[in-house]
């Protein structure tokens, strides 16, 4: 069995049937669409699934969904009629070099063993100026820590493989210029938004 037949199994089995909801999605999702733009711009979703995400800025513009679920992909298509394809992230994505306008990944870095490598291929496939949008799980906000203090992981989400400190998230983007880190998500993200936000969102632009 290949590394992607794999991972096909291991998400499909990880999410089953359960319906995507995710706590302050809708305000997640706006905000990420507000940096991609458009219309008119060729966009790449990495880690689309049945693009929940994918929906807030697929019009007008056009999008290539990427996942490791082929299941999750069809359901995709039968929801957005978008172009999809199953590839690993980790790999090299099979797209000639500087093919897109804007690479989204929401929710997946956390994902992957190795973020780096991800963000080296899909760099390759960005247009000279051309932006990375995408979001992490603050890790390290203030309900994490509370429970890393009780002995407890501060990750509920077996596969989760990586913890985000806006830190960490800022030399992982360092191949890009002008990068931008929000916190958004959560009911007091305005009294203190890196102990209260639920979500960091990036984005960075490709030198050229």
């Amino acid at each position: 069995m290949s590394r992607l037949d794999r991972l096909d199994e291991r998400y499909r089995s990880h999410h089953g049937d359960r319906q995507e909801f995710v706590f302050g999605a809708d305000d997640r999702a706006g905000l990420i669409a507000s940096l991609v733009g458009g219309p008119g711009l060729r966009v790449l979703d990495l880690g689309c699934r049945t693009g929940a995400l994918t929906q807030h800025y697929a019009t007008g513009n056009s999008v290539v969904g990427v996942d490791v679920d082929r299941s999750a992909l069809e359901q995709a298509v039968e929801r957005l009629g978008i172009e999809t394809v199953w590839a690993d992230v980790e790999e090299e994505l099979p797209f000639p070099d500087a093919t897109f306008d804007v690479v989204v990944a929401g929710e997946l870095l956390e994902h992957l063993a190795d973020p780096r490598a991800a963000v080296s291929h899909l760099r390759r496939v960005l247009k000279p100026g051309g932006r990375f949008v995408g979001s992490v799980p603050n890790a390290f906000r203030l309900k994490s820590r509370l429970r890393y203090l009780a002995g407890r992981h501060p990750e509920t989400d077996a596969t989760h493989l990586q913890l985000f400190t806006p830190a960490a998230l800022r030399r992982l983007l360092d191949m890009f210029d002008e990068v931008e880190v929000r916190f958004a998500v959560g009911r007091y993200v305005r009294w203190h938004p890196r102990l209260m936000a639920r979500v960091q969102v990036f984005t960075a632009r490709k030198p050229g």
